[in-house]
């Protein structure tokens, strides 16, 4: 049940509303519930590390400044 708080809208907003509703909810039930949400480019790894690191040696100390 939907109920409006405040203002006073039109049958048309109201449609309008209700539609988008009503598709976020059949595409929330189109993913199977066992099944992993698709990742976000934002969360990507690769993204963030596009190279590789160096690793610590007996020399780190010499890498601790990377220009770009």
């Amino acid at each position: 049940m939907i109920k409006v708080v405040r203002g006073n809208p039109t049958p048309e907003e109201l449609a309008a509303a209700l539609a988008v509703v009503r598709a976020r909810a059949a595409a929330a039930s189109a993913i199977p519930s066992g099944a992993p949400a698709p990742r976000d480019s934002w969360s990507d790894p690769s993204r963030v590390a596009a190279r590789r690191l160096p690793q610590p040696g007996p020399a780190s100390w010499t890498r601790t400044y990377w220009p770009s």
